[in-house]
């Protein structure tokens, strides 16, 4: 089987140094199914070309197969299956496994004598001529264009003498972009098994952790990463849905961290005269501000900020001393991680990181450690639940963990026509599960603090629209003396 690389980028031999494989030598790799060679078809200073052929033993892959539970099972389903196959010819997660292993530094965007090159988008080709693509043509499509790709999937007939037998499951794949060679490496690394919808080998744990590294920066955000997800982990439904609980709680810290960048309100339908107006603060950070006020005012100390994300609030609470223990809490250790290095923990002064906790802990499921508050905050984290989990959410927070004040922030779904680029019935983020009314909202938080015994005020943050009000939503439940 055999995958080529190309470039024009002048030079095009730069391409050695990103792959880190000299032009002018052959190279061979022992890989657990075979020999993999890299070589130059051309290199020259206008193009260049780096061809990955991977000679497959078969009795080598039966053997690999044959070690009880650390291969999967063969996705051959006849007898003779395991010598008679494809699997020597057709790209596939062969391939991909022998691309990660021979490719290693390349895949990292590691290149000690162009690191600037490496970090750079550059004109690339990439061919691979016979690949097994289930579902036809259009999947290789689905797949790569959203990427960045111009994909050329031209589907093989199972005989070229006879055409009225139709095509077969095997295209000719050609990409064509302007990318990075570590971005390009790690979606072929990705998608060639997607596209076979077969692994060759034991889909272990470990793969969720391999799928999330490789899909970094691209996957959270692909129109089909359910497809991708399932099919990489060989349709294993618990390590599919632990993936995509945690690609979808990566697309909430990335999206977040994006929007508190931000200086200018690009949340309202003003910011399109953003050039023209001055600046204003933008609704991340407004919003961020009406809760430390309402932290404040309610004579809170100890603060749970509860689905913290990349730590945007934290950063907010540690500034003021009033706040003498502050707690972020994430399903995602990802975005705890993001919010320990937005804090700088490790160089904050001792007195002040004892301030400091950050827990791991999911929001429908009861967590001794949350009770005994003063405070805690859902700022834009209840849009993010199914609505069948909410009950487990509110018996968590308000039934559980029971503090005096718990302030909650959420978008008004009636505001979402103010927004030019967003379609009607499209909700603003992805992941939301749903985005209520202001009469629902007020449905919601009349009923949770009538059950839980807590009385609440609502209003908006953001500019108020007369017709359809502010874009956010705040209520701010506080617990009856005849319930503490």
């Amino acid at each position: 089987m055999l995958l080529t690389v190309s470039t024009t980028h002048r030079p095009a031999t730069d391409l050695g140094h990103l792959l880190v494989k000299h032009p002018d030598r052959a190279h061979s790799f022992d890989v657990p199914t075979g020999t993999a060679h890299v070589f130059y078809p051309e290199a020259g200073e206008d193009r260049c070309t780096a061809a990955l052929l991977l000679e497959v033993d078969p009795l080598r892959l039966a053997g690999a197969r044959g070690k009880g539970r650390q291969a999967a099972p063969a996705p051959e389903s006849f007898t003779l299956g395991r010598y008679v196959n494809d699997r020597p010819y057709a790209a596939s997660s062969l391939l991909s496994s022998a691309l990660s292993r021979v490719y290693r530094s390349a895949l990292r965007g590691e290149s000690r004598e162009r690191p600037e090159l490496a970090r750079t988008p550059i004109p690339l080709t990439v061919r691979v001529p016979v690949l097994r693509c289930r579902g036809g043509a259009d999947v290789a499509v689905r797949m790569f264009g959203p990427l960045g790709w111009t994909v050329d999937a031209i589907p093989i007939p199972l005989d070229g003498e006879h055409p009225e037998w139709g095509d077969s499951r095997y295209v000719d794949l050609t990409l064509t972009g302007t990318l990075r060679v570590a971005d390009a490496l790690n979606h072929l690394y990705v998608l060639l098994p997607v596209l076979d919808d077969a692994k060759h080998y034991w889909v272990a744990p470990d793969e969720v952790d391999k799928l999330l590294r490789a899909g970094a920066g691209w996957l959270a955000g692909h129109p089909e990463r359910s497809m991708i997800t399932r099919r990489y982990l060989a349709h294993r439904r618990a390590l599919a849905g632990q993936a995509l609980a945690r690609l979808a709680e990566q697309r909430l810290t990335d999206e977040s961290a994006a929007v508190d960048a931000d200086t200018i309100d690009t949340d309202s339908v003003e910011a399109a005269d953003a050039a023209t107006a001055p600046a204003r603060l933008s609704l991340a950070v407004r919003r961020r501000e009406v809760v430390h006020a309402a932290l404040a005012a309610a004579g809170a100390n100890r603060v749970l900020d509860l689905g913290c994300g990349g730590g945007a609030l934290l950063a907010t609470l540690v500034g003021d001393s009033r706040f003498t223990e502050i707690v972020g809490t994430d399903v995602s250790t990802h975005a705890l991680d993001l919010s320990a290095r937005r804090l700088r923990l490790d160089r904050l002064p001792e007195r002040r990181r004892n301030r400091i906790r950050l827990w791991q802990s999911a929001l429908t499921y009861r967590d001794d450690r949350l009770r005994g508050y003063d405070a805690a905050v859902l700022m834009e984290v209840i849009e993010h639940v199914d609505p069948a989990r909410l009950p487990a959410l509110e018996d968590t927070v308000f039934g559980h963990a029971q503090p005096a004040t718990v302030v909650v922030t959420t978008p008004n779904s009636e505001y979402n026509v103010c927004y030019e680029g967003l379609a009607a019935g499209r909700f603003r983020h992805a992941d939301h599960r749903f985005e209520w009314t202001r009469a629902e909202f007020a449905d919601w938080v009349a009923r949770v603090g009538s059950t839980y015994g807590y009385a609440a005020a609502r209003r908006g943050i953001g500019d108020e629209d007369p017709e359809v009000g502010a874009p956010t939503q705040l209520a701010v439940f506080t617990r009856t003396e005849a319930d503490r």
